[in-house]
């Protein structure tokens, strides 16, 4: 009889969102205690660089987790000289979601910091009086958030644990924005446009770009809440009651309902999503403790243009505009004319700049918005393929002064298994901006050490607190051989304030390591490990 915690398990943990937030979840917790023999940490091979290893860092480097595991350092000035550290810097490592460094630097100086997103709708037909006889046509932009994290001063809105990970994490949270503002924007600007009844279809446009299953998560050119149904469960007054639910955004034809029941404090909270083949009849179940904060969920929107489309009719019904056709169904694309020339254009989207579209994906590691990011670079090559975004990606970095033949990458995020970078490729990348005049927006972009996004519970006490930018990245699999998780990589890749507006650049990572079992415990500090050699090379006196 096989182990009761393999095989599913493992699988379970061993997925995308469980290795993009360790970091995250790690916390400030002691260093664990140092291997029994403490041999010395592999001598790097054309290592530079006069300073020392901080002690703390060697000591990390003896732990049990590292006996058979590669570390991987970089520490260099400013301009990625001089160097200051360096252990296997031309060595491929595991990036895990350091990869986004280059994903989202690519699309960041194709698109322009200044960038917007416009998603117009067109009246496609006559009109007569407030009746148009024909369509209107959403076409659609690429615009990740579409209004539905927009703050009131123009900003996007974040949570350090991001909803898109709520199945994977406790203590996922939502921001307050209206999922659907951008689209209630558009309709409300159909209506002062002076139409009243659209005698014919909605449809949304997403000839933008072809969906690319290479790409997980998918990317589609209309987004809308990031293609997630919210499902907010909190407990009932007493053990035995049903458990309130709150969802969102609430749009037809999808329907939610629970049978998720409080039990006593202290009794474990285990909930339940499934969903229909079409994936607008959701269904909740299982428990959740009495006295226990609110558990959100995700379930996918599974056709993102219907679910637009749909979700644009319903606004439209809500802001005094009455449609013809039915509110669900599949979107009519075989109703789009070939183009819009001499089309009005009676509402438009305008979104937030894209650096702080970048600043979304990089604090909590959006992997969606990483992706989108390489269909957008195909777009602004004139290519509707996806796969396309990855040549001017490469133009990119070799303008930027990154050695490509030191990246190997096959998706924005870094969740591929195929996806390689060497510390020095990182520590370039990160130079680069350096240079440049958006130099602050970029640093300040990543997470923070101990203060947000990503990194908002490590080493809130530590010395290096607030002076430590950095992207995070994880890989992990299950070892179903020995029972146990597989460490495939954790890494850390930013800058270190190191006083007087000087900035060093540096990366940090271990390959295969090991934990001794299937929990998570292990793994988490292994993480905690990494951001404690950032906060330990941020603090090293000068020198060192």
């Amino acid at each position: 009889m096989g182990h009761p915690i393999r095989g599913a398990a493992l699988r379970r943990r061993a997925g995308a969102g469980f290795a993009a937030l360790l970091l995250a979840l790690s916390g400030s917790g002691a260093v664990a205690r140092a291997a029994a023999d403490p041999s010395p940490p592999p001598s790097p091979s054309g290592s530079a660089g006069a300073g020392r290893l901080d002690p703390r860092i060697a000591e990390i480097m003896r732990k049990p987790e590292y006996r058979h595991a590669q570390w991987g350092l970089l520490q260099t000035g400013p301009d990625g000289k001089p160097v200051r550290h360096a252990l296997f810097p031309g060595q491929f490592f595991i990036p895990g979601s350091t990869a986004k460094l280059f994903s989202v630097s690519g699309t960041w100086r194709t698109l322009g910091t200044a960038h917007r997103f416009v998603t117009p709708v067109y009246a496609v037909g006559e009109r007569s009086g407030g009746t148009l006889y024909g369509d209107l046509d959403l076409v659609a932009q690429g615009d990740l958030t579409l209004g539905g994290r927009t703050r009131p001063d123009g900003t996007v809105a974040y949570t350090d644990l991001d909803h898109t990970y709520a199945n994977d994490f406790p203590g996922a949270t939502l921001t307050p924005e209206n999922p659907l503002a951008g689209i209630d924007r558009l309709a409300r600007q159909v209506r002062a446009s002076g139409i009243t009844r659209v005698d014919g279809d909605v449809v949304v446009d997403s000839r933008l770009f072809a969906a690319d299953p290479v790409l997980d998560p998918t990317p589609t050119p209309l987004i809308v809440n990031d293609n997630l149904i919210d499902l907010l469960t909190t407990p009932g007054d007493r053990p035995g009651a049903g458990a309130r639910l709150e969802w969102r955004p609430k749009v037809a034809p999808y329907e939610v309902t629970s049978t998720v029941r409080t039990v006593a404090a202290g009794k474990p909270t285990a909930i339940t999503v499934t969903a229909g083949a079409d994936g607008t009849r959701i269904r909740l179940s299982g428990t959740i403790a009495a006295g226990a904060g609110p558990l959100l969920r995700t379930s996918p929107i599974t056709d993102p243009a219907a679910f637009g489309r749909t979700a644009l009719i319903e606004a439209l019904g809500r802001a005094g505009v009455t449609v013809r056709a039915a509110a669900t169904g599949a979107d009519p694309v075989g109703r789009l004319p070939a183009d819009y020339r001499g089309r009005p254009r009676v509402a438009a989207y305008t979104s937030p700049p894209y650096e702080q579209y970048a600043r979304l994906i990089l604090k909590v590691s959006h992997n969606l918005g990483a992706n989108l990011g390489i269909c957008l670079m195909a777009v602004a090559a004139g290519s509707g393929q996806c796969a396309d975004g990855f040549p001017v990606l490469a133009g990119f970095l070799d303008r930027a002064g990154v050695d490509r033949g030191q990246v190997e990458l096959m998706d924005g995020r870094g969740g591929n298994p195929a996806d390689r970078a060497t510390p020095q490729a990182l520590v370039q990348m990160l130079a680069y901006w350096q240079r440049g005049p958006d130099a602050r927006l970029f640093r300040e972009a990543l997470p923070i050490l101990g203060v947000d996004g990503l990194l908002a519970e490590n080493c809130r006490d530590c010395a290096a607190r607030g002076k430590v930018f950095a992207k995070t990245g994880a890989a992990v699999g299950g070892d179903a051989l020995n029972d146990r998780l597989a460490v495939g990589a954790i890494t850390i890749a930013g800058y270190l304030d190191r006083g007087g507006g000087r900035f060093d650049t540096f990366y940090a990572g271990v390959n295969g390591a090991s934990t001794p079992t299937t929990d998570t415990a292990g793994v988490l500090s292994i993480a905690n490990d990494l951001a404690l050699v950032a906060a330990y090379l941020q603090e090293a006196p000068e020198g060192r």
